[in-house]
C-alpha cells in the first residue's frame, strides 16, 4: 500500500498570517475568501469548503477517509457529488480526480501523482488543487469557444506555453480531455437543461440542419429550445447537436427530433417549432454582395466569400438529392411530420429575399467588383489614422492585411461598407493614388440606388439580428412580433422606390417579398405576435376591425388550449380547467363584529373582448414587450397567457445556426483542417456556453 501525506483542511486555504496562540489568517484557494481562526480549531474552514465548494468539501471527506483505510492510487476512483446527487451518469476513469474552484466538473489529472517534482525540485500542482483544475477547465473552455481540435493540448508548443504560464500545471492528455472533461461538461448541461425546462409553460423549438460541405454525405442537427421562466425572462438552450450520416432523409430528421424531445421532456408541450422546408434547412451559403470582395483572395483555401457566383447555380438543391434526401419525399415528409406547428424563420426569409433580389440583376456584380477594388487599395495604402475618419463605425473596423473582419462577410455589414465609401468618395479621391481605380460617376449612381434600395432590408437585418453578429453565443431573443411592422415597411418602401439605373433589382426584391414575407400578413399569428407587443398594439392595421375580429378567433382558440400543440399534430381547442383559487387570509372576517362594514362587492373575471378592448385603449409603450406582459399579467391573465407562449418563437436564427457559419468557414475540405472528433460535444458545449461558464 502506498504511503499518503497527511490530510488537512488547510491544504485549501492559503495562510497569510500567524499570530499568538495559534491565530492564523488565511484566504481560500479557490474563492479568495479570507478567514480567521485557530490551527487547533478549524471548524470555519470546514464549514466554508461545505457552504461554498461542496466537491472541495467531498474531496475533503474521500482522502480522509482514504487516508484510514489506505489506498493504491493505481485504483482511485473519483467521484463529485452535489446536493446529493451524483455529478456523472458514466463512469469517470481512473485518471479523474475531484477539484473545486468553481469549475464546472471539478476534474483534474492524477499525472505527476501527489506531491510530485519537476526538474529543480519544483512541486507539482495536487491533482485537487483549485489552481490546476480553474487552468484545465480554462483549456477546455478555450477548445470549445474556439471549436479548436481537442489534439491542441498534445501540441509541443501549446505544453511549454503552459509550462512558461505555470510550471505546475500538469497538461491533460488528448484522451482524457476528449472522453472524459468535455462529455462531463455536456452531461451537466444536458442535466441543467432538463432541470429549467421541468416547470416552463410556454415554450418554442428550433430546427437547423448543416452539411459539412457541398456534395458531403454527412452533417449534423441541432434541436434548440426557447423558453420562458417563471419571472418573465427569456432563455435559449442547445438541447441536442447530432451527427447524421450517410444518406439521411427528412423521416430520420422527424425521428431524431421526436428522440430529443422526448428526452427532454417537451415533447407534446412546444407552441410552435421553427423550421425551413427540408430542401431550404440545408447549407444554404450566407449571402454576400456579388463581386464586393473586402480583401485580396487567398492563395489556398479560399474561403465562402468569393463563391457567391457558385450561388447563382443550383448547385444546393444538387447537393441535396445527391447526399441528404430522395428528392421531393424528403420535403412532403418535414411538412406533414411538424404539420402546422411549423414556423418559417423569418431573418432566413428575408435574407432569402435580399439574396434573390440581388441575383436578379446581374449588371451590378462589375460594379461591385470595382468598388472592392478601390476599397482594398485605400484600405492598404492610406494611413490608418485617416481611414479612421471614414470606417469609424461599429463592425466596420478592418482587420490586419488580407485578413477581412467577420463583419465583412455579412452582406448588411457590406452595405455599411459601401455606404462609408460613397459618403467619403471625394476626401478619398483626394488621399488616394490611381484615378482608375476610383468608380466613376455612372457607377456612384447605380452604387447609390444599390445602397438605397436595401437600406430598409439593412434596418429589417439589423433589428432581428442586432449583435448576434458580433457575438455568436449571445442570448439574445427577438420574436417574431417584428416580422409584420417589418415586412409592412419593406412593402411601402419598395412601391414608393424608382431604380432607373438598375430596375431588376427592385423587381427581383419586390416579387421576392411577396413570394416570401407577405404570407405574414394574412398569418393570424403574426397578427396576434404583433399586436400583444405593446409597442405596436393596432397602430400598424389599416383595418383595426377586421384584425381585431381575427385577433379575437386567434386568442379564443389559444386561450381555450390546455396545452401547446404537439409539433407533429392540427392544432384543437381544447378545454381548460379553471385555475385553483388562492388561499383566503388567515383573518377571516367575523360576520357579526364587522357587520356595520359593506360587504365587498364580487369582482368577475374580465372576458377576452374586455381584455383586449381595455389593453387596446392604453397607448403604445416602447417598453420590453416581456417586462410589460410581467408588469401586466395581472391585469390580463388570459392576454398574458397567449402573450407568453406566442414571444417565445424567435424571428432570427439560433445560436447553433451561427455556430454551424462559424464552422463551415473553417472546416472546408481545401483549407486542410480536418472535422475535430466529437465535433457534435463542442458545438453543444458552445451553444450552451453561457449556460455552464456565467
Amino acid at each position: 500500500m502506498a504511503s499518503v501525506s497527511k490530510v488537512s483542511i488547510l491544504d485549501y486555504f492559503n495562510i497569510v498570517f500567524e499570530g499568538e496562540n495559534g491565530k492564523i489568517e488565511s484566504n481560500c484557494k479557490a474563492c479568495g475568501t479570507k478567514i480567521q481562526a485557530k490551527r487547533s480549531v478549524t471548524s470555519n474552514f470546514v464549514t466554508h469548503l461545505k457552504r461554498k465548494h461542496q466537491a472541495m468539501y467531498d474531496d475533503f471527506v474521500k482522502r480522509k477517509d482514504l487516508k484510514r483505510e489506505g489506498y493504491s492510487s493505481g485504483f482511485l476512483h473519483s467521484f463529485t457529488t452535489t446536493g446529493g446527487n451524483t455529478r456523472f451518469a458514466h463512469p469517470i476513469s481512473t485518471r479523474v480526480g475531484v477539484g473545486g474552484g468553481g469549475g464546472v466538473g471539478g476534474m483534474a489529472t492524477l499525472e505527476g501523482g501527489v506531491g510530485g517534482g519537476s526538474g529543480g525540485g519544483l512541486t507539482k500542482f495536487d491533482r485537487h488543487d483549485p489552481r490546476q483544475v480553474l487552468i484545465s477547465e480554462a483549456i477546455a473552455k478555450m477548445i470549445v469557444r474556439d471549436l479548436q481540435p481537442v489534439s491542441i493540448v498534445e501540441n509541443q508548443g501549446f505544453r511549454e506555453l503552459l509550462q512558461l504560464l505555470e510550471p505546475r500545471y500538469t497538461p491533460e492528455p488528448q484522451h482524457y480531455v476528449q472522453s472524459q472533461l468535455l462529455p462531463a461538461y455536456a452531461y451537466q448541461a444536458q442535466i441543467a437543461t432538463r432541470q429549467a425546462l421541468a416547470s416552463v409553460h410556454a415554450l418554442s423549438l428550433s430546427l437547423d440542419l448543416w452539411r459539412c460541405f457541398t456534395g458531403a454525405t454527412s452533417g449534423y442537427l441541432g434541436v434548440t429550445c426557447h423558453f420562458l421562466t417563471s419571472d418573465w425572462q427569456m432563455q435559449s438552450a442547445l438541447l441536442a447537436c447530432l451527427p447524421l450520416t450517410g444518406r439521411f432523409s427528412g423521416n430520420r430528421v422527424l425521428s431524431d427530433f421526436d428522440e430529443v424531445c422526448h428526452s427532454h421532456g417537451v415533447s407534446g408541450r412546444a407552441f410552435r417549432v421553427v423550421a425551413d422546408p427540408f430542401l431550404a434547412t440545408t447549407t444554404v451559403k450566407p449571402c454576400f454582395l456579388p463581386g464586393f470582395l473586402l480583401s485580396p483572395a487567398p492563395t489556398t483555401g479560399q474561403d465562402v466569400v468569393d463563391g457567391e457566383e457558385e450561388d447563382n447555380s443550383n448547385n444546393e438543391e444538387e447537393g441535396i438529392q445527391n447526399g441528404h434526401a430522395d428528392g421531393g419525399e424528403g420535403k412532403d415528409s418535414w411538412e406533414q411530420g411538424l404539420g402546422v406547428g411549423r414556423v418559417d424563420c423569418f431573418s432566413r426569409s428575408l435574407e432569402q429575399c435580399v439574396r434573390e433580389g440581388l441575383h436578379s440583376s446581374p449588371q451590378i456584380t462589375s460594379t461591385l467588383a470595382k468598388a472592392a477594388c478601390f476599397y482594398n487599395y485605400i484600405t492598404s495604402a492610406v494611413p490608418p489614422e485617416k481611414l479612421s475618419q471614414v470606417f469609424d463605425g461599429p463592425g466596420l473596423s478592418m482587420g490586419g492585411p488580407g485578413t477581412p473582419p467577420h463583419a465583412a462577410r455579412d452582406w448588411a455589414a457590406q452595405l455599411k461598407v459601401l455606404r462609408r465609401l460613397l459618403d467619403s468618395m471625394e476626401f478619398l479621391e483626394e488621399v488616394s493614388g490611381p484615378e482608375e481605380l476610383v468608380p466613376g460617376v455612372s457607377e456612384r449612381v447605380l452604387l447609390r440606388e444599390l445602397t438605397d434600395t436595401l437600406e430598409p432590408f439593412t434596418e429589417a437585418w439589423d433589428m432581428v439580428q442586432g449583435d448576434r453578429q458580433a457575438d455568436r453565443m449571445t442570448d439574445r431573443h427577438v420574436s417574431i412580433s417584428l416580422a409584420l411592422p417589418c415586412v409592412l415597411g419593406l412593402r411601402k418602401h419598395l412601391s414608393e422606390t424608382s431604380t432607373p439605373h438598375c430596375p431588376s433589382l427592385l423587381l427581383g426584391l419586390s416579387q421576392s417579398v411577396e413570394r416570401r414575407l407577405a404570407p405574414v400578413l394574412e398569418d393570424p399569428l403574426y397578427i396576434t405576435a404583433t399586436t400583444l407587443d405593446p409597442q405596436f398594439k393596432l397602430t400598424w392595421s389599416s383595418n383595426p376591425d377586421w384584425h381585431r375580429q381575427v385577433l379575437i378567433e386567434e386568442l379564443s382558440k389559444h386561450s381555450t388550449a390546455s396545452s401547446p400543440i404537439e409539433p407533429n399534430t392540427v392544432l384543437h381547442p381544447q378545454s381548460q380547467t379553471p385555475p385553483t383559487p388562492g388561499p383566503a387570509s388567515s383573518l377571516s372576517r367575523p360576520c357579526k363584529l364587522f357587520s356595520f362594514i359593506k360587504q365587498r362587492p364580487t369582482t368577475q373575471a374580465k372576458s377576452l373582448e374586455q381584455e383586449l378592448a381595455v389593453y387596446l385603449r392604453e397607448e403604445p409603450t416602447d417598453e420590453e414587450a416581456l417586462h410589460y406582459w410581467r408588469r401586466k399579467a395581472i391585469d390580463f391573465p388570459l392576454l398574458a397567457n397567449v402573450a407568453k407562449r406566442a414571444l417565445t418563437i424567435p424571428a432570427c436564427g439560433t445560436v447553433v445556426e451561427n455556430i454551424f457559419t462559424s464552422a463551415g468557414r473553417c472546416l472546408r475540405p481545401e483549407t486542410g483542417r480536418v472535422l475535430p472528433k466529437n465535433l457534435e460535444t463542442l458545438i453543444f458545449l458552445k451553444a450552451n456556453y453561457r449556460l455552464l461558464w456565467t
